[in-house]
């Protein structure tokens, strides 16, 4: 299998947040954009935080039944984040997603978010190579 690399596959300027964005505001963008999560970043594009349609779930269940304000959402995402780099091998994020429940992961080159890489790009490149495999057999 030759080298695949996340740079060629991964998304470039994706949906990210500021840690102060409103919860609902985060759904929404969420839902419009067609995506599972995003990263929240800081003033200087780094990865803080992931939120994901899961995390906001409860919140906005608990919102929505107190009729209380949406919280931002530094109070729902997640602070462990796995990352990986534009350089990295789609066989390796294909190997952590099978032990790891994210759907997306934030691509971060030189400290910054620079990209997403999702199962579905993830499906795409290994099915492209796949396909190479395949004609070379034929």
């Amino acid at each position: 299998m030759h080298s695949i690399l996340v740079q060629d596959y991964m998304q470039v300027s994706p949906l990210a947040f500021e840690q102060n964005t409103n919860l609902l505001q985060v759904v929404h963008k969420l839902l419009a954009g067609k995506v599972t999560g995003a990263p929240v970043i800081d003033a200087e594009r780094r990865v803080i935080g992931f939120v994901s349609e899961r995390d906001c779930i409860k919140e906005i269940l608990h919102g929505a039944f107190y009729c209380e304000e949406p919280a931002s959402v530094a109070t729902v995402m997640q602070t462990q984040v796995v990352s990986f780099a534009p350089t990295d091998s789609i066989v390796k994020i294909a190997e952590v997603m099978l032990q790891h429940t994210p759907k997306n992961y934030p691509v971060v080159a030189e400290g910054k978010l620079v990209g997403l890489i999702t199962r579905s790009d993830v499906l795409a490149a290994l099915l492209d190579n796949d396909e190479d495999c395949y004609l070379r057999q034929s």
